[in-house]
């Protein structure tokens, strides 16, 4: 009998681990939304209570002043892709309780490409959340070149991979689903406020909190706002692009290293 080709292994067990994905989100549609409650919230009413609150100069990739509303869409595109991807830890948390980890990474592929594959489907959910997003914002009178829409669709995919990834790290270390509140709290606000998500970092700077300006600079979440920012205007800014796509290798790194039986966290404590 004929072996079956590895790369047809690889296209079934991708079809298997993203549609399952998948077809969880189609089957629950609270989970779209509640996913753009938060920013739906910030982008109605507290964009209209701090319009003259927040100036924004005119700094890149800004030409002139700009809305508040306006400046808020990327960091709002970015905590769609955030929430999501702790969603997708929580999932792989679940998973592992349940048993289905355990005969995923018994499978007869390298455990890269399963962890990729679901790194593939929390990054399309991500995605397809954050392009509703879009269209919401576009409604509300949120406008941008169309001819930056691939570079935008770009950004928006490359910072949602490395917030998946982000995700698929932590569901290493989160053993069970009552520390997933504790360990999301934690790591969401944090990366959320400490990010020019919802004001320029020279806020920052003005104010004397140099600390706060340098955590921020460090903070992976700020270079996937920045990039979608100057995204939207048909800029790349260097730097960004550099923290996200070094981030998503670093973080599916760390992941592979501690769901891999033989050296990681997983052997070491017994886990599945």
């Amino acid at each position: 009998m004929p072996r079956t080709p590895l790369s047809l292994h690889i296209l079934r067990a991708m079809r298997a681990v993203v549609g399952r994905e998948i077809r969880k989100f189609l089957r629950q549609p609270s989970r779209l939304g509640s996913a753009l409650v938060r920013p739906l919230l910030w982008f109605v009413v507290f964009s209209a209570g701090f319009n003259n609150v927040f100036g924004v100069s005119i700094v890149p990739p800004y030409e002139t002043y700009i809305e508040y509303q306006v400046y808020m869409v990327p960091g709002l595109l970015a905590m769609v892709a955030l929430f999501n991807g702790m969603q997708s830890s929580l999932s792989m948390v679940y998973d592992r309780e349940m048993g289905m980890m355990r005969l995923l990474l018994t499978a007869p592929l390298p455990r890269g490409w399963l962890l990729a594959f679901k790194l593939l489907g929390g990054t399309s959910l991500s995605v397809l959340q954050m392009t509703v997003f879009l269209l919401i914002a576009f409604a509300f009178g949120v406008r941008f070149d169309p001819k930056n829409l691939p570079l935008l669709v770009l950004a928006m995919l490359c910072g949602a991979t490395l917030l998946a990834a982000l995700g698929l790290m932590l569901s290493v270390y989160i053993k069970q689903l009552e520390n997933f509140a504790g360990t999301m709290n934690f790591v969401i606000f944090p990366m959320f406020f400490i990010s020019p998500a919802l004001y320029p970092l020279w806020k920052l700077e003005e104010s004397g909190a140099w600390w706060l300006l340098i955590l921020a600079q460090w903070n992976p979440f700020t270079h996937v706002v920045e990039a979608m920012r100057f995204a939207m205007y048909g800029q790349v800014n260097a730097l960004s692009w550099a923290v996200v796509l070094l981030g998503t290798v670093v973080f599916f790194g760390l992941a592979w290293w501690g769901y891999d039986p033989q050296r990681g966290w997983i052997r070491q404590r017994g886990a599945a």
